[in-house]
């Protein structure tokens, strides 16, 4: 079957590691996977550091690359893929499609039948391929972390990613009030356009925030102690910018700030997201749709840093 993989490791040119060609058909590890048929995925920044081999060991090549998908499984039901699988040999009991089983950007993939969801009638499978991995974590650090039922404010940083702009459209439709960074005017333009007060990264705001999105790191952390109101919530998802931010302490227990840390979220958590979307009428912004036979420049648009939300593969053309 036609995917893409990584046949080996480049830490330098991640593209360079990455092959389109024909893989065997999925394997069941025991009686409790099945095989979906895939008609969406999508691309997160997870599968560039796969090729430049973080998370991705060399002894797991070749590696079928992909995390979300959605499709139609053995029964006919449209379905969405949980991505996260229970496993005992990753120190974290856990591990994503495309780190230990083979992933998502294939005609075909195994997944343990527990890991799938019934789509949703009202969502297109380009919009629910979209959910698994970067809105998923984006509902998961508004809602179960930043307790934003609480808030009336959310400083997103860096917006324009998967994530941090799932994060903007999910606050602005929860009735918050809204602000996102961005270094780039024209990405500060889409923000804006999607209901948020866009700004440069390190401007001062009108106002203390009560729930920071943080997924930039070293670059931002600082920013986001300074604007965080006394007891508001700093959830950090990713560190793009470098990992060992300074950290003010003394802001932080004067504040009393909550400094929380999360990754992805529940199967149940991805339901809910699901029947939000469709409730409320939210669809994932999308750069760009790409047939899967483009997938390599699908790859070479997420490494440009150009993209403003999230890339889709129609693995039905």
């Amino acid at each position: 079957m036609d995917a893409a993989y990584a046949a080996g490791i480049d830490p330098d040119n991640p593209l360079a590691a990455l092959v389109v060609g024909d893989r065997p058909e999925p394997v069941h590890p025991n009686e409790d996977w099945v095989t979906v048929e895939v008609r969406a995925s999508s691309l997160n920044h997870h599968d560039l550091w796969s090729l430049r081999g973080v998370g991705l060991a060399p002894d797991r090549l070749p590696m079928i690359l992909g995390c979300d998908a959605a499709g139609v499984d053995p029964d006919g039901n449209e379905v969405v893929l949980y991505p996260v699988v229970a496993d005992p040999a990753d120190p974290r009991g856990v591990s994503i499609l495309s780190e230990h089983h083979q992933g998502t950007f294939a005609e075909r993939v195994a997944v343990p039948r527990a890991n799938l969801i019934r789509k949703p009638a009202d969502l297109s499978f380009a919009d629910a391929a979209c959910l698994p991995t970067a809105w998923l974590t984006a509902y998961r650090m508004l809602t179960a972390r930043g307790r934003v039922a609480e808030a009336d404010s959310v400083l997103v940083q860096g917006a324009g990613g998967g994530v941090a702009t799932a994060a903007v459209v999910l606050a602005v439709s929860l009735g918050k009030r809204v602000y996102a960074t961005s270094r780039d005017p024209v990405k500060r333009e889409r923000i804006a356009e999607l209901g948020a007060t866009a700004v440069e990264p390190g401007a001062r705001l009108p106002e203390r925030v009560d729930v920071v999105i943080e997924t930039v790191g070293a670059a931002t952390f600082d920013h986001s102690l300074k604007v965080a109101a006394p007891g508001a919530r700093i959830v950090v998802s990713g560190a793009t910018s470098g990992h060992l931010p300074t950290v003010n302490l003394r802001r932080v227990f004067a504040m009393h700030l909550e400094i929380l840390g999360t990754s992805m979220g529940t199967a149940d958590e991805l339901a809910e997201l699901m029947e939000l979307c469709v409730a409320r009428r939210i669809r994932p912004v999308v750069d760009g749709v790409h047939s899967f036979s483009a997938v390599r420049g699908a790859f070479e648009r997420l490494a440009s840093g150009e993209v403003f939300g999230k890339l889709v593969l129609d693995h039905t053309r």
